[in-house]
């Protein structure tokens, strides 16, 4: 066996290792960096605060109006599963906006990144629309 195959053997299962651990998610596509605030849902400004944020590789986080949340996210960019989401417990006079905000988060299949805008959308027509919050 030629050399340079020799190397090429070794190497290979650890390109493929390495390869497995990258992170495909929409925060690895330009979404890991910073807090996206909520401005929009379905084409209406939305009326609360609410954030979302890529705190490390396969994990969303961020505050809703009432609650904190986080979950996991291990969807391959463009698309957008926040399906299995833990929520604190908290109640508020926004209760109303937070179920709007868990309902479309939850409902959203496709992300799109372009500069400072992130948006969450899905085949039938619904969208969330978040601006990079500034640190």
């Amino acid at each position: 066996m030629p050399h340079g195959s020799m190397r090429l053997i070794l190497l290979l299962p650890l390109l493929l290792a390495t390869g497995c651990q990258n992170d495909e998610t929409v925060a690895a596509y330009g979404g890991g960096t910073g807090l996206w605030q909520l401005i929009e849902i379905d084409g209406k400004t939305f009326p609360a605060r609410a954030t979302l944020g890529f705190p490390e590789p396969g994990r969303i986080a961020g505050a809703a109006p009432c609650n904190a949340y986080s979950g996991p996210m291990t969807a391959p960019y463009p698309w957008f599963d926040a399906g299995d989401i833990a929520v604190t417990r908290r109640a508020c006079p926004e209760l109303a906006a937070e179920t709007a905000f868990f309902d479309a988060l939850t409902s959203m299949t496709l992300a799109e990144i372009a500069g400072d805008t992130l948006i969450l959308s899905t085949p039938d027509g619904r969208e969330m629309v978040f601006t990079r919050s500034q640190p």
